[in-house]
């Protein structure tokens, strides 16, 4: 019986190969899902190590010491005790630091000069000029600060041990100790301030309040040796290159947990940081996330497989009827029957299980070595787990498929002409829409749709969505040939009729409708996902690079930004709104003028030109001096009062509040000359406040002239505006303002020319806000009007404000650095941008780019776990393929005999070449067509829980739907290859039938 069987493989041996070929597929694809999994977690983990910042690769051990508690004030420098854990950690470069705060070099005293001790500083900085630290009294210097002070190699510096005045407002630092001489031996730039080496110190960190970024080195035995207030004493733990890795995290989360342990039983205050687990913790959620997505697309990928080896069996059965039907004729038993009829394809169907087993892992060795280069894929007998229950499944369905001919009788299979389908849905379509609607319903209902049965909902729902279209479709395509037949048109009538009536033609149809989903689904998936991080990466950051610079007033930041790019081209000015507490959204002022050639822009949001005009209305110029000679004109009345100016330089010079003095009653003329204005001011405000202990002071002010190019509109009330408790009016030589106010500075009144639009327009994401003040921006709360919604907010998301950068400016009438100012550079930035922004007077503490967030992007858990989709497109066209080439292959014996027949009884070349080619290419053609269909459905239906957005989803308007082009080349690639398959199929066998 064996060799019998071996001889009908060999007989049918291309039905054979292909059908042994398809199973090959079905337990490749249960292998590739768990062995693109290992590979996938490993690149994960790679992917989050690389681009992790440093806080997040090392761990710090930190202790202080203070003379004042009784700690030690000289002598060596006594490092943590934790330090001995963290040296026997292996795969971690240590290295010891200590700093002192110190005065004595700085003019300013409102922060110190940080004296610092590191291991293997001299490795880590390029000495520019003079040599590194050797000896006990040397000290290097940073190049700016060498620059700033006059100080050059060979000088001598004193520095004595500070601590804070905290009695005095700005907090100040004095000396406390004997001071210590110090020789400058050389001056230093660090060859990457941003290296792990320097670990989470901030040395290089600059401000108006922390100093120039610039620590002043020296060697352990120079603070041995001077007297110090606070000690604060370091050792890093900075991990080397593959150390973090997938194979020790859970190794090293234990040695950390010790450590931390460790440290909660010491008997010495410390401190134990790392940021590593934070690392550790975003690993884990990419590969749960990875987890998530491959079955996914792993399931319907199988049940396709099964559903093909199904159809494809019963296909062969059918061409095999006339076989069988002897057999059972014979009498022959019906274990032989059996065999007879099953062995063929269990054999074919048990070759390919086997040769899948290898094929599967080295497939996703081959696409893993491709798209992860260098991280290796892993092999292990894990990814088998699922070999043996594909295998068994694919039996099965080739057993099912032919249970119609292991028990029809002998006329049955004997018949020509296949029974007639009455249309009633068979009980596996049945359950497999009971199934469909099951698991939907959990997956809309659940509240994690991927677990359980949920993950089956997207396979079903496709296979659910195929089977109906099927049923839907078929009944027209023979109402279709039907029709023609009448009209006289025999060759569509021919291809009609072979596909409406040819028996399983449904379930080919089907099939190739599910094959054309599946891939559809995955490329829906993949195309969605890209688009999201795309907007994630650059509407999330808000323009191409973001320039982090030093505190800055906005003025200055808006005329060096102009003065850099004149042409308003590639950079913007952007500062961030003060914040009004909880619950209020976040917001940035930008300049408006630039939006459209710099930031990144939401769909659907108004036109950044349209914006600019709604938040930068036409306003009258605000009063400008022309130069340094300031003149005011004033009578006062009452009082006592007292009188200052705020002026904000043209040029970006700065800005100064001009104190004017008690003003004695009756005419008064000041003039001055301020430096800030030698290229002219913008008048802010008037200040008018009192003087005395009387709480409560009354006056009257009359403004008869400003010294400004233009002549100021005094005359006018309406130009102008004043805080609370003022009130202005026309006198007849300038403006009046009645007055009442305290001896406090901050219950003054402000008097401002009216050049802006008042309240302040903004835009908004989200709602509308609920303040209609903006808080912190001047003396009083800013009232703002929003007059447009955006979908998103450029760099804060879907719930934030945007105003006019300059109209902010003009409204503040003390103009203050502001804190964490940015400049946003646009697709035109050149390469030497930042250069041109300090040459302008700009210094960038940071940059953040979208492309490197991008890039951080595509290497978390849901990008890398969508390769597999691709993947799964790919297999699916291929299956699809190969169920049509075995069906064609079937078909060819009678398709030949009765078209053969029809030729000789006198059809015309013309249709029966019309029904040779295109009935199984029309029948490709429209159920790719419709799969795209089924597959735009099941998305709808399911895709909305993918997790697609990253592990931390972000608060912007990420895409929901796929673009058009992405599914219709995917649509494309299964149409171009299966096709093929039809078409060559179609020519063969009109190259039977023509006579010869």
């Amino acid at each position: 019986m064996i060799s019998l069987v071996l001889a009908m493989i060999w007989s049918r041996r291309g039905q054979a190969l292909t059908l042994a070929l398809l199973s090959l597929l079905a337990v490749a694809s249960a292998v590739a899902a768990p062995a693109y999994l290992i590979a996938a977690e490993r690149a994960i983990a790679d992917g989050q190590i690389a681009t992790a910042p440093t806080r997040e690769l090392t761990m710090a051990a930190r202790r202080s010491y203070d003379s004042a508690s009784g700690d030690a004030s000289t002598g060596e420098l006594r490092f943590p005790e934790i330090g001995k854990l963290l040296l026997d950690l292996e795969g971690f470069d240590h290295y010891h630091a200590a700093e002192v705060p110190t005065v004595g070099i700085e003019v300013a005293d409102t922060f110190p000069s940080r004296l610092v001790f590191r291991q293997e500083v001299c490795a880590h900085v390029v000495v520019l000029t003079g040599r590194c630290l050797a000896a006990e009294g040397d000290a290097l210097i940073g190049e700016r600060t060498a620059q700033r002070l006059g100080l050059a190699a060979g000088d001598r510096i004193e520095l004595s041990a500070a601590r804070q005045n905290g009695a005095v407002q700005p907090i100040t630092y004095v000396a406390e100790g004997a001071p210590k001489t110090l020789t400058v031996v050389g001056t230093y730039r660090p060859v990457d301030s941003g290296a792990p080496y320097w670990g989470l110190h901030g040395y290089f960190v600059f401000g108006a309040d922390m100093g120039p970024g610039e620590p002043v080195f020296t060697n352990a035995a120079t603070l041995s040796t001077m007297q110090r207030t606070t000690t604060a004493m370091a050792i890093d733990g900075i991990a080397e290159p593959g150390v973090i890795g997938i194979d020790r995290l859970e190794q090293l989360r234990a040695e950390l947990t010790a450590v931390d342990k460790a440290v909660g039983e010491l008997d010495e205050p410390l401190q134990f940081d790392s940021g590593i687990p934070v690392l550790l913790d975003r690993i884990d959620q990419g590969r749960a996330a990875a987890r998530l997505l491959v079955p996914v697309m792993a399931v319907p990928l199988v049940l396709l497989a099964c559903f093909t080896i199904y159809l494809t069996v019963g296909y062969g059965a059918q061409g095999r009827q006339s076989e069988l039907a002897v057999v059972a004729l014979r009498g022959a038993r019906w274990w032989t029957r059996w065999w007879l009829a099953t062995g063929e394809s269990l054999a074919a169907v048990l070759a390919g299980s086997l040769a899948g087993c290898l094929a599967g892992q080295l497939l996703v060795n081959a696409v893993t070595g491709l798209i992860f280069p260098g991280v290796g894929a892993e092999p292990a007998f894990t990814s088998l787990r699922y070999a043996p229950f594909a295998a068994l499944a694919a039996l099965a369905a080739a057993v099912l498929a032919q249970r119609r001919q292991l028990t029809s009788p002998v006329a049955g299979l004997l018949r020509r002409a296949p029974s007639r389908d009455r249309g009633l849905p068979g009980v596996s379509e049945v359950a497999v829409v009971v199934l469909a609607v099951v698991t939907g319903i959990q997956y809309a209902l659940a509240g994690d749709p991927l677990e359980g049965l949920g993950l089956f909902a997207p396979a079903l729902i496709i296979l659910c969505l195929a089977l109906i279209c099927a049923r839907a479709l078929l009944p027209l395509v023979n109402r279709y040939a039907a029709g023609a037949l009448r009209r006289g048109r025999l060759g569509i009538a021919l291809a009609g009729v072979q596909l409406s009536r040819r028996p399983g033609a449904g379930r080919l149809f089907a099939l190739l409708v599910a094959s054309a989903a599946v891939a559809g689904f995955a490329t829906a998936a993949v195309d969605t996902a890209a688009q999201g991080r795309a907007v994630t990466a650059y509407l999330g950051t808000g323009a191409d690079r973001v320039l982090t610079v030093q505190p800055i007033t906005r003025q200055r930041l808006l005329t060096a930004v102009g003065a850099a790019d004149p042409d308003a081209r590639w950079a913007m000015a952007v500062t961030p709104l003060p914040s009004g507490g909880t619950g209020s959204p976040p917001g940035i002022a930008v300049d408006t003028a630039r939006l459209g050639a710099v930031a990144a822009w939401p769909d659907g949001a108004v036109a950044p030109e349209r914006l600019r005009a709604l938040l930068h209305p036409d306003a009258p110029a605000a009063p400008a001096f022309v130069s340094s000679d300031i003149t005011f004109e004033v009578t006062a009345t009452g009082g006592p009062l007292r009188l200052a100016l705020s002026l904000s330089s043209s040029a970006g010079l700065g800005d100064v509040v001009l104190e004017l003095g008690t003003v004695p009653p009756g005419p008064q003329t000041y003039r001055q000359d301020v430096p800030v204005c030698e290229r002219g001011c913008r008048v802010n405000g008037i200040r008018v406040s009192g003087e005395g202990k009387v709480p409560d002071i009354t006056g009257r002010l009359v403004i008869r002239g400003l010294g400004t190019g233009t002549p100021a509109p005094l005359n006018d009330p309406t130009r102008w505006r004043a805080t609370r408790d003022a009130r202005l009016s026309a006198a007849p030589d300038g403006l009046q303002a009645d007055v009442e106010v305290s001896p406090s500075v901050v219950d003054a009144v402000w008097i401002q020319p009216v050049s802006t639009p008042y309240p302040l327009p903004i835009a908004y994401a989200g709602e509308v806000p609920p303040a209609e003040l903006l808080p912190g921006l001047n003396v009083v709360d800013t009232p703002i009007t929003p007059v447009v919604e955006l979908p998103a907010v450029p760099g804060l998301g879907r719930r934030a404000v945007l105003a006019d950068l300059e109209y902010v400016d003009r409204l503040a009438v003390q103009s203050r650095e502001v804190q964490a100012p940015q400049v946003w550079l646009g697709p035109a930035a050149p390469a030497d941008a930042v250069d041109r922004l300090e040459a302008a007077g700009i210094r960038v503490v940071s940059e953040t780019s979208a492309a490197t967030v991008r890039e951080a992007l595509d290497r978390q858990g849901p990008a890398v776990a969508l390769w597999f989709h691709l993947l799964a497109a790919v297999l699916a066209g291929l299956l699809g393929a190969g169920a049509l080439a075995l069906t064609v292959a079937v078909d060819r014996g009678r398709r030949t005999e009765d078209l053969a027949a029809l030729r000789t009884q006198g059809l015309r070349p013309r249709p029966a070449g019309q029904a040779t080619l295109w009935t199984y290419p029309v029948l490709v053609t429209i159920a790719t067509a419709v799969g795209v269909l089924v597959a735009v459905g099941a998305w709808r239906l399911t895709g909305w829980a993918l997790p697609l957005a990253g592990i931390t989803p972000p608060d912007l308007p990420l895409p929901t739907w796929p673009r058009v082009t992405a599914l219709l080349a995917a649509a494309g690639a299964v149409l171009s290859v299966q096709f093929a398959v039809a078409f060559l199929g179609g020519r063969d066998l009109r190259r039977r039938i023509e006579p010869r």
